[in-house]
């Protein structure tokens, strides 16, 4: 056994070894983060372009569903028609919530609201050629936007002829909006954009269908 008198004093570590082992702890843990970060960068998902069919689609189906949301409430508010006045309901906070979700799809890819000719995005596009999409040289028309006059007249109508005016304007203004997204699908790449605009399609498309059978219905010209 050993005397406790003559044993050994504990070896003392020297003050610069322990600042040593604290810096190469230091110094692993900055590593560690380096590479997590470089890590984290590189894993991060790429966004579109402001010159992507995405882009594009965004921007322009905002003001194509504006439109929209615009003459959907403007007979909702005087139709007399219980069914067409759920219709437009249902179309007016659908495509409002859409034309949100676009505007924050632009806003988290770092883009701007505006950017670009309308419709210069779908020039590579086949959907031009879609059967229920407008004939004419006019981006607007092509998109099946209604016009200043047009949007007046609606407006300034009542009863049945409102009614039949607003079936007109809006299976047009569809026929238009089914080729865009038609197009962003085509020359997209984004999951959520192709998700959204293949849902649009679908609705759209079973739109034009009910509002036909409205227009027969109510004995609409044309």
């Amino acid at each position: 056994m050993t005397d406790p008198d003559t044993a050994p004093a504990p070896r003392r570590v020297a003050p610069w070894v322990v600042v040593l082992l604290v810096a190469v702890a230091v110094a692993a843990v900055a590593f560690a983060i380096g590479r997590f970060s470089a890590f984290g960068a590189t894993a991060a998902p790429e966004h579109p372009s402001t010159t992507s069919a995405e882009a594009g689609f965004a921007r322009d189906m905002q003001v194509h569903h504006g439109q929209a949301v615009q003459m959907a409430m403007e007979i909702h508010r005087k139709t007399d028609d219980p069914q067409l006045r759920v219709l437009a309901y249902d179309m007016a906070t659908a495509q409002a919530g859409q034309r949100g979700e676009m505007y924050g799809w632009l806003v988290n890819w770092g883009l701007p609201q505006a950017g670009g000719p309308l419709m210069a995005w779908m020039a590579d596009s086949s959907a031009h050629d879609h059967a229920g999409a407008p004939e004419s040289a006019d981006p607007e028309e092509q998109m099946g936007m209604a016009t200043p006059a047009q949007l007046a007249q609606l407006q300034d109508a009542t009863g049945a002829e409102a009614d039949c005016l607003f079936l007109e304007l809006m299976i047009r203004h569809h026929g238009g909006a089914i080729p865009m997204a038609e197009a962003v699908v085509e020359l997209g790449s984004d999951a959520r954009v192709d998700a959204v605009a293949e849902g649009m399609i679908a609705a759209q498309t079973g739109e034009i269908a009910a509002m036909e059978s409205m227009a027969a219905r109510l004995g609409c010209a044309g």
